[in-house]
């Protein structure tokens, strides 16, 4: 099957893993640069678990994906970037989301106390466990289970999580710091949302230069500019759970999110790739040479 085809919801064999880890050297081999890609939102697999509770279709569900994102930030590896990408959607669980941020109105049983915050992510329906995909439409036909929430979370978002962990401190042991960019993909609207008359192609999300050194959003923002891009900052997004989590300029460990409009790759009514995505690969495959070819000892300082 061609990588850019829809995957059916049962076209998979029951239990993939859930999420699949490329280094840019062999597995004995130190990082040769501090780079870890992360593609959190882009996988395409939904467990029978899921289907057999939800109220949408196939097509229908996977309007929350951040679809294509790990094809198109594939180069990574060979061009020196470590590349993490979950294979299970982000309907199922979302590994860029506290673990047990959940919304409480969506279990038939009590959930723990330590669950129950409430942020703005879980009333917008899209906590850990979404309750909406894009469009506002219900996911689910019943309420889950506490139980249900707490095998996903153990069986996906944990081990995303310390996967992820070893591949940022590889990286610091060996270049004294570390560089995590967090590739996600915006609907089109969204990216007009800029206050920008013509919107813009890429958001660079730094938690307002908390999550990350200066010096790496301005090399990243150029890089792109100098390719024709128009880039915003932190508006509409201004990093997620990972970014906040792990992007610790003090510790050495930065972190950057950069949000794609679909525009530029993707037919969105009908989830596929259109002419614009081969230019778009191969123009993200020039930011990453820059970027692994870049002298970063300052960020280890």
């Amino acid at each position: 099957m061609n990588a850019w085809e829809p995957v059916a919801v049962h076209d998979f064999a029951p239990g993939p893993a859930a999420f699949d880890v490329l280094r840019a050297a062999g597995e004995d081999q130190a990082p040769p640069t501090p780079l870890v890609y992360a593609s959190p939102h882009s996988g395409r697999h939904y467990p029978d678990d899921m289907m057999a509770a939800a109220a949408l279709d196939a097509v229908a569900i996977r309007r929350s994906e951040d679809a294509f994102v790990d094809e198109l930030v594939s180069a990574a590896p060979r061009l020196g970037a470590a590349l993490i990408t979950a294979r299970l959607a982000r309907a199922y669980i979302d590994v860029n989301r506290e673990p047990f941020e959940l919304d409480p109105g969506m279990f038939a049983d009590e959930l723990p106390e330590f669950a129950r915050g409430r942020t703005a992510r879980v009333a917008a329906g899209l906590g850990a466990i979404a309750r909406v995909v894009s469009g506002g439409q219900e996911i689910y036909s019943r309420k889950l289970t506490y139980a249900e929430a707490a095998r996903r979370i153990e069986s996906v978002h944990q081990p995303y999580h310390v996967a992820l962990g070893e591949l940022l401190a590889e990286a610091q042991e060996a270049h004294g710091c570390a560089i995590l960019i967090d590739w996600h993909s915006m609907p089109a609207a969204a990216a007009r949302t800029t206050g920008r008359e013509r919107g813009c192609d890429m958001v660079l999300g730094d938690r307002f230069g908390a999550a990350c050194s200066a010096e790496l959003a301005c090399r990243v923002e150029q890089a792109l500019e100098a390719l024709g891009y128009r880039v915003s900052r932190n508006t509409p997004y201004a990093g997620g759970y990972t970014t906040e989590h792990y992007g610790r300029p003090a510790k050495r460990v930065h972190a950057l999110q950069i949000e794609i409009n679909r525009a530029l790759y993707l037919d969105e009514t009908r989830l596929a790739p259109t002419a614009g995505f081969a230019e778009l690969q191969a123009n993200l495959a020039q930011v990453t040479q820059k970027l692994a070819a870049a002298d970063w000892t300052a960020l280890a300082a």
